[in-house]
């Protein structure tokens, strides 16, 4: 069965890569040499260092060399996707380039004919040439009647053809290229700077008066790893203290690696000024997510192993990531909400959004979500919205809501385009006041 899928997948890759390396490197360039081999070392050699910083990250490879080849190959990644929707636009305007490119050279090709250079003076006692000898332009044709044949193209234009589709694939590709690696440069710069505060006022019917304007600042998808360490973490606890939240909700999807080689990234989460609490996410199953629980639990962060805390005026539950089935620890929503006091306001934490419908039948009035990234580089939101009931922001089902953070990090490329990252503060409304 994997193969049935794997093979026309590595026929598309392929296939697409080669159309990139035609339209970049083979159309951009007069004939074989330096620059048609320097495409295919940099197609081929980009994705092996992609393919190797994925297979690296999975199987725990030595953390010096998944950072060796995390930041080309990921890049790569990002690059690629945007190489290509470039040569695929450029599609639609390189025949109009070559239309107008077309009209101007025959606008100036009779020009160019009218101009008759006077002729050379001929040596005393030399016999004058014949009309159309050798270094005398012939007479100029006169215009062809109705009906005649008509006089064979110029010489200039059909010499101008070669040079005129090289040019036209230059202009094409070098702007496709140009903004293929502006997209990706400031989507990078987007994600290195940190994520922004987003502000959302949710209101509860349940809250009492009391809670009115309770502050939970949630962060998800902060993906600690080969690309983004110790001091991007920093940067996403400084912001969250920034906010002076009442809670902080982490839900999931912290680290891409072990406790080994993470833990001093993970370690200023411990600088958190507000209560915070954690649960899993699907990437914490490729990384050990029992000895992360216990990490994120030395740091001080409380985890919700399909648990629930009873908090003055709420209560706070969580449940592992779906991805925990496959290791016997997967959600049990029972075991977090099934004898709770349902006059009582509910917010849980739940990684993956698609775990909504569960949280409608037990009642729960907000789930904080994330693992969608937003989508994370345009156009993946398309392909988000066909796997999660909601990419992004608040929505309601039935009597409960849903809010999804796009997250704070990035996975794979440290990129994100049309989708930037967020830590949100989620502000608590009781009708009732």
């Amino acid at each position: 069965m994997v193969i049935l899928f794997a093979v026309p997948a590595l026929a598309v890759l392929v296939a697409a890569n080669w159309y990139l390396w035609r339209r970049l490197f083979r159309d951009t360039t007069s004939g074989p040499g330096r620059g048609r081999r320097l495409g295919v070392v940099v197609v081929a050699g980009g994705w092996l260092l992609a393919i190797g910083a994925l297979v690296g990250e999975r199987t725990g490879a030595p953390f010096w060399l998944q950072q060796t080849l995390a930041w080309p190959g990921f890049l790569w990644l990002a690059l690629s996707i945007y190489l290509l929707l470039g040569v695929v636009a450029g599609e639609a305007v390189r025949p109009l380039l070559r239309r107008f490119l077309e009209r101007r050279d025959r606008r100036g090709a009779p020009v160019a004919a009218a101009v008759v250079p006077r002729p050379e003076p001929v040596p005393a006692g030399a016999a004058p040439e014949e009309p159309g000898g050798p270094g005398e332009p012939s007479e100029p044709s006169k215009p062809s009647e109705p009906g005649e044949p008509a006089e064979p193209a110029s010489p200039r234009l059909l010499a101008a053809a070669p040079s005129r589709r090289l040019f036209v694939s230059r202009v094409v590709g070098g702007a496709a290229a140009a903004a293929a690696v502006g997209t990706v440069g400031y989507g990078t710069y987007g994600v290195l700077r940190g994520p922004r505060v987003k502000r959302v006022t949710v209101p509860l019917a349940k809250l009492p008066r009391a809670a009115h304007g309770f502050r939970i600042a949630v962060v998800s998808d902060i993906h600690l790893g080969p690309v983004l360490g110790r001091g991007f973490a920093q940067k996403v606890v400084d912001t969250i203290n920034s906010t002076q939240p009442d809670l902080v909700a982490v839900v999931g999807d912290l680290v891409d690696g072990s406790v080994k080689d993470l833990g001093p990234a993970a370690a200023p989460l411990s600088r958190l000024k507000a209560p915070a609490y954690f649960v899993t996410g699907n990437h914490e199953y490729f990384s050990g997510a029992e000895q992360w629980v216990e990490e994120v639990r030395r740091l001080g962060l409380l985890p919700l192993e399909n648990a629930r805390t009873e908090l003055r005026h709420f209560d706070l539950a969580g449940v592992n990531d779906i991805a925990g089935e496959s290791e016997g620890q997967g959600p049990d929503f029972g075991k977090a909400l099934g004898d709770r006091d349902t006059t009582r306001a509910c917010v849980l934490l739940a990684h993956q959004p698609v775990q909504i419908h569960d949280a409608v039948e037990h009642g729960v009035d907000l789930q904080l979500s994330g693992h969608t990234h937003g989508g994370q580089l345009w156009p993946g939101n398309l392909i988000a919205e066909a796997a999660n009931p909601t990419v992004a922001g608040l929505e309601r089902y039935g009597d409960t809501q849903l809010y999804v953070s796009r997250g704070a990090g990035a996975w794979g490329p440290p990129t994100r385009v049309g989708a930037p990252s967020d830590i949100t503060v989620v502000e608590l409304a009781s009708r009732q006041a």
